[in-house]
């Protein structure tokens, strides 16, 4: 592991806990500094009950901008106390729902949900989405399509020591879906395919 890649654990955050931080909360970092939007703007979430798609709303929320997100009636409460100014239904005409409230369009979009194309009617002309997964379009009015690799930041200490920093003040939430024995891991991954996880899933390798 390359030395840049380690951070001590933050104060008061168990081992399982502390594992759900960086990739996450990474991605969701690299895809609002692709975007650029700056203090005051307006920014979409959609995903946003999900392990980026929170983390994306806290951190939007903490670079001054104003967010509006996603999320099943079950999970309205949740994606409010992540900070999000408005939370509409989700769904693919969420770019209906997202435009109500920003009639000009909003400056970017983080897509957490990988709606891509039915969510680019919410985005301003000329606006961005981050994206995850590699899609690049296709798109129109000069909106730009900024991919997220988190891998290309694994070793960017200063952003992770941050993200450790927000973490430890209590700005960033770390949820835990559920720890597992590693030998469990095709059970994780069976739940993860299954959707509807709130948080991320820790497998343990102490007892392997």
């Amino acid at each position: 592991m390359p030395a840049e890649s380690v951070l001590p654990i933050p104060s008061d955050v168990d081992f399982p806990a502390a594992a759900t931080l960086l990739m996450n909360a990474l991605t969701a970092r690299l895809g609002l500094d692709l975007l650029g939007v700056p203090a005051g703007g307006t920014v979409a979430v959609t995903g946003a009950a999900g392990a980026f798609g929170g983390y994306a709303v806290q951190l939007a929320k903490s670079d001054g901008l104003r967010v509006l997100a996603d999320a099943s009636p079950s999970d309205t409460q949740l994606v409010a106390g992540f900070g999000a100014d408005e939370v509409v239904r989700r769904g693919d005409d969420v770019a209906d729902r997202f435009r109500a409230l920003a009639p000009a369009g909003v400056n970017g979009v983080l897509d957490g949900a990988m709606l891509h194309e039915p969510v680019l009617p919410a985005i301003r002309d000329g606006g961005g989405i981050a994206v995850l997964r590699g899609w690049d379009g296709p798109v129109e009015r000069a909106i730009q399509v900024h991919p997220v690799w988190v891998n290309s930041a694994a070793t960017d200490h200063a952003r992770l020591r941050r993200l450790r920093e927000q973490a430890e003040a209590g700005e960033l939430t770390l949820r835990v879906a559920g720890v597992l024995p590693a030998a469990q891991a095709p059970e994780a991954h069976r739940r993860l395919a299954g959707g509807g996880l709130r948080g991320r899933l820790v497998l343990d390798f102490t007892a392997w």
